[in-house]
Formats: C-alpha cells, sequence, structure tokens
C-alpha cells in the first residue's frame, strides 16, 4: 500500500462508499463499542457503507470484520468563547434543541477528513479535489440528524396530545364496577398491560409487541368487534388524572378526555371523594416529607467526597432515565454481571459475534455498558470553567444505545417518563435470559432466580402443592408491627392539635413507623385463608389455609418493599414508614419443605369411567347469573364446571375466550375433561427450526393450545422444561416430574445487603431514584452522574433492597 497517493486509492475504493438515503440511521455522535464520541482524543471514524461509528481503538476492528475502507473522521475541540454573551429565551420546553433552553454546554470547533484503512491516509474535507459521490455522500452525513440525537430529542421534547374526538359525546353502558387491584385480561391470564374500555367496563390486554412481549392484543381485537373507541390504561389512574394513560383506536393514539373523571366515576372509579380541604393538609406534609426524603437520601448539604475509578462510573441522565441508572448501578455491582459482561467478554468478542448493526444487540450493548462502568475509562474528574478545588464532576457514560435496545420491545420504557425501578428490573433480567437462551450455563440473570412453592391445606386435611419461579420477593408492610408505637402516638394527637390551632408540622417534628425487615419476611411466610378453595376432595367449598417458601435461595436476593398501595375509593399512596435494615440476614427457616411423609395430596379431578355423580357439577347459582345477562344455558354451565365453579367473574371471563371454540355446542360428557390435543406437525416444524427439540416444542404447543407465538413464550418462561416432564405441563407436585427449580443456584439462608435503590416521591411514575452500593468496604451513592462516599445511608428508606448469600 505504502508509496500509493491517497487519492487514487479513494478512488479505487469508490463502490465501497455510499450516499445515504433519508431512512438510513447515521450514527456520529458515539462509538457503537464504546463511549467515545468527536470530543474523545482519537476523534470519531463514520464507516461510509454502514454509517456506523467507531472510535480511534476499535476502527481496525470493523475494517477486519466488514473491509469497508473509507471513513469519515469527525473531531470537536473545545471552542474559546467570551463569557458575557447573551442569553436566548426559550420558546419550546425542550433542552439542547433550537428554541429550548440552553443546557450551558461548551461550544466546540469541528474538523473533518477522510480517512482510509488499513494504511489510515487522509484527504482533507471539504476539497473540492474529491470525486462527487464522496463530497455528497458526506454532505448527507454531516447533514443528517444523528441517530442518537434523535432519541435524545424525541425523549426531551415535551409530548402534546390533543383531545379526543369521541371524548365529548362518548356513550357508556352497563353496570360495572372496578375494583382497585386485583385486574386481569377478560380473555387470557394476563395481570399487566391492561386497558379498561371506557364504553362498557370491559378490561382486556393490550397489543403484542415484536418479540412477543406485551399483550396478546385483546384490547384493539374488542375495539374491532364493538367500536367502542376509548380506553384508559389500569396501573395509571391517580389523582393526578392528567397523568392517565387515555388511547383512542379509531384515532391511533395517545389523547386527552377531558370528562375522563366523570367517565371513571361512571365505573365506580371516584376522584371526587378528594376534596380540596384534604388535599391541601395532604399536599403540605407531601411537600414536607418530599423534601425530607429527597436530601435525606440524595444526602444532600452533606460534603459528599467524589470517588472516581473503575467500578465508579457515572451514568449521565437522558432525561428521567434514573430508575435505569440506579438499577444498572447495582446490577453491575454482582459477580454475576461483571463475569459475563466484563472479566469473560471483551468488546471484541462481542463484536465479533454482533450482527451487522451492533447497536441493536443486546449483548454488544450489554458488554458497551460494563465496560464503560467498569474499567474506569470514563470516571474522569472534569474541570469546569473557572474551578480553583478540587474537581468534584465527572464525564460519566450516557447508557442511549443501551436504553433503546432494552426498551425497544417496551412501549412504556421507551418513552421520557419516569418508570418504575421494579418493573424495569424485571423486564431487563427477562430480556437478558432471552438473549442467553441460546447457552443458557452462562445466563448471569440466573444468579436472582429462585423457587417459590405454596402449600395449600385442605379443612379435608389433604393438601396440594403449586410452584413458580420467580427474581424478586415483593413484601407486604406490616405497619401493626411497628416498633416505636408509643411515639407514633404522642405525635398524631400533637399534630391533630396542631392542625386545629391552623398551625403546620415542621418535618423534623413527623414521625414515621418503623418495621422491622424481619416483620415482613414473617408476614411473607405467615399463613392465610383462601375462603372460596373448591376442594376436589370435599368437591365443594371450604376454607384452605395457604403457606408460602422458597425452594431454592438464589446467589443475589432482591427484595421489593410495597410502599405504593391503593387505597379505598381508588386513592393512591405512598406509605410512609421506616424498614429497619439489618446489614445481614438469615432466611433458613422460609425454606419450603414440600410433600412430607404422612401428607395426602388432594385428588386430580376424577379419572375417566368413574361414576357419574363425581363429575363435576355447574354450580347454578352462576349459572343463572351468566344466562341472566343473555348467555346460552349450555354454554354459562361448561364456562361454570370448566373454571370449577369459582365465581362468576371465572366464569365469566372462560366464557369469552371459549366462544369459539368448535365444541362449545357440544353435550356435556362426563368422561374426562382432558382430551389429547392433537397437535399440527408444521408447527411443530416451526419450532424445531427456531433450534428448539421436537419433545419440547410438541409440549409448548400442547400447553398453549396450539399457538406458536404462546407456545415460544411458554418454552422462555420455562426453561427448565425438559421431555421427560412432558407427563406434566401444569406444574404441580401430583406427578413425575422435572422440579422447577432444577438448576438454579441454591445455598445457605444467610445473606449481606449490598445495594439499595431508593425512590423520592408520591408515584413510581415521577419523582427520583437513587442507588447506595457497599463497594470495597464503604457505601457509595450513585447519583446518576454524581458518585461520592455515603455519609449517612439511608438505610431505612429503601424500595428496593439486594442482598448476596454469605458464603460460609
Amino acid at each position: 500500500m505504502e508509496g500509493i497517493n491517497p487519492m487514487d486509492l479513494l478512488r479505487s475504493n469508490l463502490s465501497r462508499v455510499r450516499i445515504p438515503e433519508p431512512t438510513n440511521r447515521i450514527y456520529k455522535q458515539e462509538c457503537c463499542l464504546s463511549f467515545d464520541s468527536p470530543r474523545s482524543e482519537g476523534g470519531l471514524f463514520v464507516d461510509m457503507n454502514t454509517f456506523l461509528a467507531f472510535g480511534k481503538d476499535y476502527v481496525g476492528w470493523n475494517y477486519e470484520k466488514t473491509g469497508n475502507p473509507v471513513y469519515l473522521h469527525i473531531k470537536q475541540t473545545e471552542k474559546l468563547v467570551s463569557e458575557d454573551r447573551p442569553l436566548k429565551k426559550p420558546t419550546l420546553l425542550a433542552i439542547g434543541v433550537d428554541g429550548g433552553f440552553d443546557n450551558n454546554e461548551l461550544e466546540y470547533e469541528e474538523t473533518h477528513k477522510i480517512v482510509i484503512l488499513p494504511s489510515y491516509a487522509t484527504l482533507p474535507f471539504p476539497s473540492v479535489e474529491l470525486p462527487e459521490k464522496v463530497r455528497l455522500a458526506v454532505d448527507a452525513i454531516l447533514m443528517a440528524e444523528g441517530a442518537e440525537r434523535k432519541e435524545q430529542v424525541a425523549a426531551w421534547t415535551a409530548d402534546k396530545k390533543q383531545i379526543s374526538a369521541y371524548a365529548m359525546d362518548l356513550r357508556q353502558i352497563g353496570n360495572v364496577v372496578v375494583p382497585p387491584s386485583g385486574w386481569k385480561c377478560a380473555k387470557c391470564d394476563k395481570r399487566d398491560n391492561l386497558w379498561l374500555n371506557l364504553t362498557d367496563g370491559m378490561i382486556l390486554c393490550g397489543r403484542r409487541n415484536w418479540d412477543g412481549t406485551g399483550g396478546n392484543n385483546h384490547a384493539i381485537e374488542y375495539y374491532k368487534e364493538t367500536g367502542y373507541p376509548l380506553a384508559v390504561k389500569l396501573g395509571t389512574i391517580t389523582s393526578d388524572l392528567d397523568a392517565a394513560d387515555v388511547f383512542s383506536y379509531p384515532e391511533d393514539d395517545s389523547v386527552i378526555d377531558p370528562l375522563l373523571a366523570q367517565h371513571l366515576a361512571y365505573f365506580g372509579i371516584d376522584f371526587s371523594s378528594l376534596q380540596k380541604t384534604e388535599m391541601t393538609t395532604a399536599e403540605r406534609e407531601l411537600d414536607q416529607n418530599t423534601n425530607f426524603d429527597w436530601d435525606r437520601i440524595q444526602e444532600s448539604g452533606q460534603a459528599v467526597e467524589p470517588i472516581f475509578g473503575p467500578g465508579y462510573t457515572g451514568l449521565v441522565n437522558l432525561g428521567n432515565s434514573c430508575y435505569m441508572a440506579a438499577t444498572m448501578q447495582v446490577v453491575f455491582s454482582t459477580q454475576s454481571f461483571c463475569r459475563r459482561y466484563y472479566m469473560n467478554q471483551s468488546l471484541k468478542m462481542a463484536f465479533e459475534t454482533a450482527p451487522a448493526d451492533p447497536t441493536v444487540d443486546l449483548n454488544m450493548q450489554l458488554t458497551k455498558l460494563a465496560h464503560g462502568l467498569l474499567s474506569g475509562k470514563y470516571s474522569c474528574p472534569v474541570v469546569e470553567k473557572g474551578e480553583t478545588t478540587a474537581p468534584s464532576k465527572q464525564e460519566g457514560i450516557p447508557p442511549r444505545m443501551f436504553k433503546a435496545v432494552i426498551a425497544a420491545s417496551h412501549p412504556e420504557f421507551s418513552t421520557v417518563r419516569q418508570q418504575d425501578a421494579l418493573e424495569f428490573f424485571l423486564h431487563f433480567l427477562d430480556q437478558v435470559e432471552r438473549s442467553n437462551a441460546v447457552k443458557p450455563e452462562l445466563d448471569p440473570s440466573r444468579s436472582f432466580k429462585f423457587g417459590v412453592e405454596e402449600r395449600i391445606l385442605c379443612s379435608s386435611g389433604k393438601v396440594a402443592y403449586n410452584k413458580r419461579l420467580d427474581y424478586i420477593l415483593s413484601l407486604n408492610i406490616p405497619l401493626h408491627e411497628a416498633t416505636n408505637k408509643e411515639e407514633l402516638e404522642a405525635f398524631n394527637k400533637s399534630k391533630a392539635e396542631k392542625i386545629s390551632e391552623g398551625k403546620d408540622v415542621s418535618s423534623d417534628e413527623i414521625v414515621r413507623p418503623r418495621v422491622p425487615l424481619e416483620a415482613c419476611l414473617a408476614n411473607f411466610a405467615a399463613p392465610e385463608e383462601i375462603p372460596d378453595f373448591y376442594s376436589s376432595a370435599l368437591k365443594a367449598k371450604t376454607t384452605a389455609i395457604k403457606t408460602a417458601g422458597l425452594t431454592s435461595f438464589p446467589d443475589y436476593l432482591v427484595l421489593h418493599m410495597r410502599k405504593f398501595v391503593m387505597e379505598a375509593g381508588w386513592v393512591p399512596k405512598k406509605l410512609d414508614v421506616y424498614i429497619d435494615v439489618p446489614d445481614v440476614i438469615d432466611i433458613s427457616h422460609m425454606r419450603s419443605k414440600g410433600l412430607q411423609p404422612g401428607e395426602e395430596l388432594l385428588p386430580e379431578a376424577a379419572p375417566e369411567g368413574a361414576a357419574e355423580s363425581s363429575q363435576p357439577v355447574a354450580d347454578e347459582a352462576i349459572v343463572a347469573q351468566l344466562a341472566s345477562m343473555g348467555f346460552n344455558q349450555l354454554h354459562c354451565q361448561k364456562a361454570a364446571i370448566n373454571t370449577l365453579n369459582a365465581g362468576v367473574e371465572e366464569a365469566m371471563n372462560w366464557l369469552l375466550s371459549h366462544m369459539d371454540d368448535p365444541d362449545i355446542d357440544a353435550p356435556i360428557s362426563h368422561g374426562s375433561q382432558s382430551a389429547e390435543i392433537s397437535i399440527d406437525q408444521s408447527k411443530v416444524d416451526t419450532l424445531i427450526s427456531f433450534g428448539f427439540q421436537e419433545e419440547i416444542a410438541r409440549m409448548a404447543l400442547k400447553a398453549s393450545g396450539g399457538d406458536i407465538e404462546k407456545a415460544t413464550d411458554w418454552i422462555f418462561n420455562n426453561p427448565n422444561a425438559s421431555a421427560s416432564s412432558a407427563m406434566d405441563t401444569n406444574v404441580s407436585s401430583n406427578g413425575p416430574s422435572i422440579p422447577v427449580d432444577a438448576g438454579l443456584p441454591d445455598g445457605g439462608g444467610r445473606y449481606r445487603l449490598f445495594g439499595i435503590v431508593s425512590h423520592i416521591g408520591t408515584s413510581t411514575q415521577c419523582g427520583h431514584y437513587v442507588a447506595h452500593i457497599l463497594k470495597d468496604g464503604r457505601w457509595v451513592i450513585f447519583n446518576d452522574d454524581k458518585v461520592g462516599a455515603s455519609i449517612n445511608t439511608p438505610k431505612d428508606m429503601g424500595y428496593l433492597y439486594f442482598f448476596e448469600r454469605i458464603n460460609s
């Protein structure tokens, strides 16, 4: 290559240069594999064939992988500006956008050149000497809005919703009263992503995402059947009605319903009960508490000593992304995630196995994030203008590409609204598990996974066991177990006196209940009565006792404190409580014992050929109620029988999802209910082509009624299923089956606290999240891009607590 004129070199490679189309995503602000930018020492190289960008240490790898030789090199250097330039007044609710707020960033000078690999021959740009194709391509790259920037601006510009054309004269029918919790889709088992139709109160699940997550499309299918136009997302209805998520199907957009309060009141969801007088005292307390939480959790007012170096890298807030930052800091403080994406996987390994576009590959972006957080490369002090003391700020890294890829499959996380850190953590682990499905032994999310077993003791003395897997232990907070009852009583008395005299209670006087963590754990394991349990032994409803325990203890135990509760009348409330959390806990007593000698299992439904009298008989009251709604008598009887007479709602849900069954009009057979489902071989072959084993594919199709998409989900949700458990697709302990928790980590029950995610604010959808993590023997606060030594760690104010097993 030596001695060849750079211009000739460029001409001989012109076929490798593309002029970008308007639809191409162009990356020019950040390297795909690292957090290098045009401001980094080596600048940024944009591949003029794929429009992906690479830092100077990584562009050679791209040349090896793709053979693309021509790059646009972009370098920015700080510009010296006069101090007294006038500030423009913002005209738009956005930051760093034309017309928006100035984000006081330094100004930079940008230079460009053409670089040809592997010899790094360079040509100046702009230059009339360059071939026209190259000039056009560079102009298009520089003119285009960068893909990273597009996401950023979309994120920060306030969404403008339109008033729905269907809201003002919406007709409402039926007499449904919607309870404040415990919702489920009327046509399937989904309990999240649920929408309440504002015409008739039907609760149905949302749309299915491209990767099979989300809902099962029942709400939109219902709109197509009925034409009922508006629905509101359950879980977004709070006293701040403007924040409720209302969707219009005919307008295919999120909309404003100015009459939402009255539309909700129709279903018994009454907001007029929040009278203004109550609100003002509540608001006053809220302000005090919020300020108090804010100061205490962020440790403001204390001179927090900044920390720099490997493992102490801040995450730049992308606009309400603190729920993600706090969670990821704790996740990457665990051995399992460090090993998988940092110690055992280099950036180069991840890039070599990544698809053509590494920005959409979760494995690549997790590796990039891990190396960004743990290498220390970006945890450097930034000297602010005019700063004379030791620098307190660091640059940190903006997790844009990671956020884009982890949120691609989730309608909520791809917005810039604040989200629930718990929901994000569960979604994140689910995506990590899927991306490691080919080699589950490498899957770091398994270190959080454990089995839960529920034991149901029927009044007949017989028992049933149900098992499930979980990543978190969600705990109720028993306020009646508070250890400071006397102080509380005295405080409530003096507060009542002050309010009657029109005085304020100052924040340093407030007394909050203190509940020991042990009481929350004991509450989880305590026996609970189930009043309307249908006993297959007694063939009748009875009261049963349910207890729960863990079948395996994970490497990392995550406790979720249920601080957000819905009070009667749909009033959402955050419990104002301290949890006394010890540094070491022992949950050995929470291990479930499984079927004990001498225990007898509740019988399955009667076997074939048994006497007719032993067949389940439809509960006449349920049948009569369904029939009064206009359903066919035979269909109502089948619905009652198939839901074991559990209740009208269950029977109606069954009926709505089985109306189209081919055998719905067949007489009730008194043989076995579970006739063999015949499985279509072509569907089995499709699943085999995805890389699943034939036996597992058959099991999954059987368990999902022959639906390929549900079957794929079933396989992901039952990673430990194997051919031998084909006997038993419903996980119960009534037959030979592989235990659900087979192959999960297990060990002793002693754990040490190492991470806390705290929430400041009145609802998980607003406010701020901060992480505190025990590192190298001291507590450290991670507050977005601020990282420092914690002085007064708010251990009693956590929302999520992370414990690691102590290996004795």
